[in-house]
């Protein structure tokens, strides 16, 4: 009985490129005839017209099956959605954009066969633009630090796991998903494999500002309470810095009775110590926010659509 491969890849603003993305993978799944795969396109409410190009590919290929988000979850959501319905051995999550080449896939599946849960694809040079670049260094930073992802590890959106790491995965009900996170919490048996990293065929990046401001919030909050500890040292500190600037002063006004106390030096010290009190305590809003989103059981996503896709698919 052959294994199977199933590739799973958020699609959003990619009307140019999903087509490319799709052929790319049919080739090089051609060079390795022992293998059955599938692919699953998640339609994350793209605003242009890549729901009509996906319904295409799916009439013109069985292995092509596909999900249409009901509104914009972000591309962690959909990723869950799409591992929702994986059906194969491996699971291959690679982007719509082209930049991840899917002919270089079995380098990535090669290795997961030789023992490791995961294998991550790693650019040595990144096509991206400097303020991606900047953005997945802050990322992997984040991830040391919180997540306690091991220095050697450079997690990429290109990546193969072995499925019953996706299973563990979607085990995961709650709203704002972290992937890097739940595969960080699953395993630690994790590799990189040097592969190339394409010119972006069309567009641009979906990722915003604000966009990559939430991505590093959900790693902050929805897999460490390191924030918070964070928060509890700075507090501590300052509030040292002010005992001491106190008896700073008692000494200094014994020593010179006629100093008057400066206005300015007063205000930054109320200013810092309110802003620091401020941070704090939307930190903390922001922990006591999510527990109350996931109390009211907002859901991850929700599916307006689906092709070539039945009861039976769904990860129990």
């Amino acid at each position: 009985m052959s294994e199977k491969i199933s590739f799973v890849i958020p699609c959003y603003g990619s009307e140019q490129t999903i087509g490319i993305v799709t052929g790319q993978i049919k080739e090089v799944m051609k060079e390795r005839e022992e293998f059955d795969y599938e692919i699953l396109l998640v339609n994350d409410c793209s605003p242009d017209n890549v729901w009509s190009v996906i319904t295409k590919l799916c009439k013109e290929d069985s292995h092509i099956r596909a999900i249409r988000l009901a509104k914009n979850f972000g591309q962690h959501s959909a990723l869950m959605a799409g591992y929702t319905f994986v059906t194969g051995d491996y699971v291959a999550t690679l982007d719509d954009d082209g930049q991840t080449p899917a002919g270089e896939v079995f380098q990535l599946i090669d290795k997961v066969k030789e023992g490791y849960d995961v294998a991550y694809g790693y650019y040595p040079e990144r096509k991206d633009n400097i303020f991606r670049k900047f953005g997945t260094l802050m990322n992997n930073k984040m991830l040391e630090m919180m997540i306690e992802k091991p220095k050697s590890v450079h997690l990429t959106s290109y990546f193969v796991a072995k499925r019953y790491i996706v299973d563990e995965i979607v085990k995961y009900k709650n709203p704002y998903p972290y992937i890097w996170g739940l595969v960080l919490r699953t395993t630690k048996n994790i590799v990189n494999v040097p592969i190339n990293h394409e010119e972006r065929k069309e567009g641009k990046s979906g990722y915003t500002l604000v966009k990559l401001l939430n991505l590093w919030m959900n790693g902050f909050t929805a897999f460490s309470v390191k924030p918070l500890r964070i928060a509890t040292g700075v507090g501590a500190v300052t509030s040292a810095v002010g005992v001491l600037f106190i008896i700073f002063t008692i000494v200094k006004k014994l020593m010179q009775p006629d100093l008057v106390p400066g206005y300015s030096s007063l205000m930054a010290v109320l200013l810092f110590i309110g802003g620091m009190l401020m941070v704090m305590l939307g930190l903390i809003g922001e922990y006591v926010g999510r527990i109350y989103i996931c109390i009211n059981a907002s859901p991850q996503f929700v599916i307006g659509e689906q092709i070539n896709i039945t009861k039976q698919d769904q990860v129990s």
